[in-house]
């Protein structure tokens, strides 16, 4: 390591104390002691500041989020036009650099991370990402495909299972291009990690197919360079480098618990510059650091313009590829109409997820980016692509991913494939087992990434599996979540207008199917699903006297109740409601025509937690639904007890229509 770098990590660490120090808030100690080698990774990386965005870029990912001081300084440092002010305004209201790294706020930064170890598995879809597009569009002498997947974690990201579910994953695909930098200080908030952490971490990733290298002194930028080129060369594992540091190196606070989640205070800020030896104002670098990164971004930049030759070449030889790649990598969402033509729906009786695995494949005949998998359940979630191979490491074709029973790891997984761009992605399990996967997904959700989520056996009527595997709060728990459509289809035509949103709309898409066969029932032409919540049934009378409001397989007996309620001569309207998101979207007056506020007699049907019911019932309605566990048992009887009956709804409508009378 030369002075001039040693200069330019002195600015880094500095920068980033600053940081925290104004905003009185924030995390320099996983800054100050993984410097060097955030330097020299991204001093040796491909990468492009002037165009962060530039495809064939080396993805970057700091799993450990709560480090976004060293983040940030490095992009100011490296050119990405990250500021001094940037820096002053850390942690405040719309800055470009908020508490913890996020995707389209902050330039450079390819996932919002803070959650620990979801960063990994981020990693891991970015990586498998590039080894599919690769394999599908690179040529002899034209790899227009070709970068690696990079990722700092620090001992929190290790102690969180889903870093072990990614890991096994990605040694199983032996993605070589892959290289995760562990910052291993011993540290945690608690204090030393031996209360709680004493694992071989090293063994542990050697044992689920990574080549692991050991950096013994975190201050060496020579000996991590030298390790990075030696996990580059490495093309049938993931690489672990694991760098040996001291957190808040060179404060007061260095080696301590102390440094990591509070500011150093403005004379161990002082004491650091003195420590490290280095003399410039408060957010400004030295002209010798300017200098020396001058150079460095200088010869960066020219990573773009050697891939366009690349390009170019490409796409004189191969014309068609080329235009199927550029449409891809742009990730933009289907037509709809494209969608709907690719579809065809039968009046068939059977369970919506068998629908789905109909649409799905039909989907995958038209669309030749669309890829995804299951954990362990693609049989019973029918979300085998027929035809389309399995992707792993012998084939990095196959457009079917198995993911193994890691739910968690699986979301995040896709996560990382949506960011990196080119493929359209879906992952699936049983409903209930999204309370291993909920934050993966609410990190769909805040990133607005276009993930698929085929959930099946979504109520009791799972049966004799019993409590455990039936889901009665997830509905809830999802429809509570901003930025994600819930689709609950009754029918063929309701669950391919949940894929024609998926793929044609923004953000994720969980769409929920039966295990069980769903009825059949004719609806007019004008009835659409994709606004949400629309008339399935209805009266004579202009308005009717009460509104039945059910989804998916509760639409079945809904609709004998209604049939009952109208012999009896009560004016009944049946309202499907397959997307409660969609329905919010449209305007008053639609939403006015299918629940007319004049009509307070009101009842929701639906196997699963009446929460979220309210304020469509209102305080005259009522519901019947489940606000309790199942039990084990056939899944008719099931229905029968928990008062899923033609009778019971009929009994339910009739006292709310006299209550309201």
């Amino acid at each position: 390591m030369d002075k001039a770098q040693a200069q330019t990590i002195s600015a880094i660490r500095v920068l980033a104390a600053e940081t925290v120090q104004r905003a009185n808030s924030g995390h320099p100690g996983i800054a100050l002691g993984a410097a060097p080698m955030a330097y020299a990774l991204w001093e040796s990386m491909t990468h492009c500041p002037k165009n962060p965005d530039f495809f064939n870029r080396d993805r970057f990912v700091l799993s450990a989020g709560h480090g976004s001081s060293l983040l940030y300084s490095l992009l100011h440092v490296f050119g990405y036009g990250v500021t001094k002010e940037d820096l002053m305004n850390f942690r405040q209201l719309r800055s470009r650099t908020p508490g913890h790294p996020e995707i389209e706020c902050t330039p450079g930064v390819e996932t919002s991370t803070g959650p620990l170890g979801q960063g990994v598995a981020n990693a891991v879809g970015f990586a498998l990402a590039e080894s599919a597009l690769a394999a599908k569009y690179n040529k002899d002498g034209l790899n227009i495909v070709d970068h690696y997947t990079y990722a700092l974690c620090g001992d929190g990201c290790m102690m969180e299972g889903i870093e072990s579910e990614a890991a096994s994953l990605a040694g199983t695909w032996k993605l070589g291009k892959l290289i995760v930098l562990y910052d291993s200080n011993d540290i945690s908030i608690e204090g030393n990690t031996g209360i709680a952490f004493t694992e071989d971490v090293m063994k542990r990733h050697e044992a689920q197919g990574w080549q692991v290298i050991k950096v013994n002194d975190g201050e060496d930028v020579d000996a991590i360079q030298a390790a990075i080129k030696i996990a580059k060369d490495e093309k049938n594992k993931p690489s672990l480098i694991v760098v040996r540091t001291t957190i808040g190196f060179g404060s007061p606070k260095a080696g301590s618990a102390d440094a990591h989640g509070a500011p150093l205070g403005d004379e161990g800020v002082e004491t650091l510059k003195k420590n490290l030896g280095y003399k410039a104002k408060p957010f400004e670098v030295t002209g010798e650091v300017f200098k020396h990164m001058a150079g460095v971004i200088d010869e960066l930049n020219k990573s773009e313009s050697e891939w366009n030759k690349i390009v170019k070449a490409y796409k004189a030889k191969y014309p068609e590829d080329y235009e199927r790649f550029n449409a891809e990598i742009k990730n933009k969402p289907q037509s709809a109409e494209q969608l709907y033509n690719a579809v065809k729906p039968t009046d068939k009786v059977d369970a919506s997820r068998s629908y789905s695995g109909m649409i799905l494949n039909q989907l995958a005949d038209a669309l030749p980016n669309l890829i995804g998998g299951s954990a362990d359940l693609a049989p019973s979630n029918k979300t085998n692509l027929k035809g389309k191979g399995d992707y792993g490491a012998n084939d990095r074709t196959g457009r079917n991913i198995h993911f193994g029973v890691r739910e968690h790891a699986m979301a995040a997984i896709c996560n990382g494939v949506a960011l990196h761009g080119g493929f359209s992605v879906f992952c699936s399990t049983f409903f209930v087992f999204t309370d291993y996967m909920k934050n993966a997904m609410r990190m769909s959700a805040i990133m607005n990434l276009p993930v698929t989520y085929i959930l099946t056996h979504d109520s009791i009527g799972v049966g004799e599996d019993g409590p455990t595997h039936q889901p009665i709060e997830q509905l809830v728990s999802l429809r509570s979540t901003p930025n994600i459509k819930v689709f609950r289809p009754c029918d063929c035509r309701e669950t391919a207008a949940a894929y024609v949103s998926a793929l044609s709309g923004k953000g994720p898409t969980a769409i929920v199917c039966s295990r069980q066969n769903l009825e059949y029932f004719e609806v007019s032409e004008d009835a659409d699903p994709l606004k949400g919540g629309y008339i399935f049934a209805d009266s004579d009378k202009e308005v009717p006297d009460v509104i039945l409001i059910a989804t998916g397989s509760e639409i079945g007996v809904t609709m004998h109740a209604y049939e009952q309620l109208k012999a009896a001569g009560v004016a009944a309207r049946v309202v499907s409601m397959p997307c409660m998101e969609l329905f919010e979207q449209q305007t008053a007056k639609y939403r006015e025509s299918v629940l007319p506020a004049a009509v307070r007699a009101r009842v929701a049907v639906e196997a699963g937690s009446s929460l979220c019911w309210g304020k469509y019932v209102g305080l005259d309605g009522a519901c019947v639904c489940m606000d309790g566990f199942g039990c084990s048992a056939p899944a008719n009887k099931l229905f029968e007890i928990y008062g899923f009956t033609t009778e019971n709804i009929v009994k339910v409508a009739t006292k709310v229509l006299r209550a309201n009378r």
